[in-house]
């Protein structure tokens, strides 16, 4: 009974996603534990291994946060959006003078994915963060509709069974919505975390086929 109550309390207290990342970087929080340690070494092996390989020029992340995982990155270019403007001060400080990286602020229901093209956009846990269906929907288009040819997604792909525990984390199954929201991509491959005790996510890439949807 307890915990449900404190569940229940978190829940009316939680002001939703957008200003829930906003007043935590804003007080000084940071983008979690998975942006640093281990995690983020996994993350940044995976990422920029896939880059050389790939041969891609030009980055952009949508969700890049307080830019602590983008400190282990090695983007030819790099563009970093997010809805919270405190964590793009952070990260335009943090990355001042390197003209290789710009940050600019997302607005969901106003952003235009063709000023924003890129080789490959990524997504590192943020599906999960994204509580509200309409700014799940409009994140996944947009992710896809800026990227030329590659999509990462490092995130969990399971439908939420946490019964509301945590109020700012929403598991969910975004492969399966993905041919609707973003018709035209394939999913290549699913890289399995192996650090799964402190993280569920896995890694999924993408790619635009070459012949669009009729």
């Amino acid at each position: 009974m307890v915990n449900a109550l404190l569940h229940r309390i978190r829940r009316l207290r939680y002001p939703g996603s957008q200003v829930y990342w906003e007043q935590r970087y804003g007080k000084g929080g940071n983008s979690g534990t998975g942006s640093s340690g281990k995690l983020a070494q996994y993350k940044a092996e995976i990422i920029n291994r896939f880059i050389r390989e790939n041969n891609i020029q030009s980055v952009l992340e949508l969700g890049c946060g307080d830019g602590q995982q983008l400190q282990l990155a090695d983007y030819p270019f790099y563009t970093g959006l997010d809805i919270a403007p405190a964590a793009l001060a952070r990260c335009r400080t943090m990355f001042a003078g390197d003209t290789s990286k710009r940050f600019e602020r997302y607005d969901p229901f106003h952003f235009q994915p063709n000023d924003f093209q890129s080789d490959i956009a990524l997504s590192l846990e943020v599906v999960f963060h994204l509580t509200e269906d309409d700014l799940y929907e409009c994140y996944l288009r947009h992710l896809f509709a800026a990227a030329r040819r590659w999509v990462l997604v490092f995130s969990s792909d399971e439908a939420d069974t946490t019964g509301g525990r945590f109020p700012h984390v929403r598991p969910r199954h975004f492969t399966a919505d993905v041919p609707r929201l973003a018709p035209g991509w394939i999913l290549r491959e699913r890289i399995a975390n192996p650090h799964r005790t402190i993280s569920m996510s896995d890694f999924f890439i993408f790619e635009k086929s070459i012949s669009e949807p009729g």
